[in-house]
């Protein structure tokens, strides 16, 4: 492969307490959070796509007055940005819940607390229960919808993850309530490179934060629900 293909992959260079550098023609749309009455997620609704750029800065503090693209408002508020997720792989991270035919992967250190999981029965019994077709996709629908892949549901026959296919592409997530800014929805499997040069797992969805208050950096933590 030329140096000129390998310059123009995806990937999303995290700069020392500053903003996500995003290169490689990588798509940029909003998403909104569809929640019930009980406040339980249960779909996401595509918004407005922004223009393709071949690379971009988003922020990374929260304090930006051009979100989500970076104005250097870090630069000014001393954001404190030190990476401290843990670097330990997906599958030695997850406990697993089995079900017929399925079994679930849970890794809670993921979490972005969207919430579709624990609607109605909850994610765990109904993968207990997938015997019932309506209990398996039902299950397989609301761990393909946990955007920070925290949740990963696995064929037992063919021993694969049952994934959603995405385009390498990234998702501005907000709502349900107006002003609630979510993280960022990193999808396809695109490289997430921290300021020392490691490479986190690549994963088909991950969540990065972009209000700057994650105590598990650079993903998120739901720290944007608390305010």
């Amino acid at each position: 492969m030329s140096d000129t293909n390998k310059k123009d992959e995806p990937e999303i260079r995290i700069t020392k307490n500053g903003p996500y550098i995003v290169s490689g023609n990588v798509p940029l749309v909003r998403l909104t959070l569809v929640c019930n009455s009980s406040g339980d997620a249960v779909e996401w609704k595509e918004g407005e796509r922004y223009p393709v750029q071949e690379t971009y800065a988003l922020c990374r503090c929260g304090g930006s007055h051009n979100k989500p693209f970076c104005d250097g408002t870090h630069l000014n508020n001393h954001f404190e940005g030190t990476e401290t997720a843990s670097r330990v792989p997906y599958l030695k991270r997850a406990g697993w819940t089995e079900g017929p035919g399925i079994r679930l992967g849970d890794a809670p250190g993921f979490c972005s607390h969207a919430r579709f999981c624990v609607r109605g029965k909850g994610i765990w019994e109904l993968v207990e229960e997938s015997g019932n077709p309506k209990a398996r996709k039902t299950a397989i629908q609301m761990a393909a919808d946990c955007n920070s892949g925290r949740l990963v549901i696995w064929d037992k026959k063919t021993r694969e993850p049952l994934e959603p296919a995405f385009e390498k592409s990234i998702g501005l997530v907000e709502g349900p309530i107006k002003g609630i800014f979510g993280p960022l929805l990193v999808r396809g499997g695109i490289p997430v490179i921290s300021a020392d040069g490691f490479v986190y797992e690549i994963r088909n969805r991950v969540t990065l934060c972009r209000c700057g208050n994650s105590g598990n950096k650079p993903f998120c933590d739901g720290s944007h629900m608390r305010g």
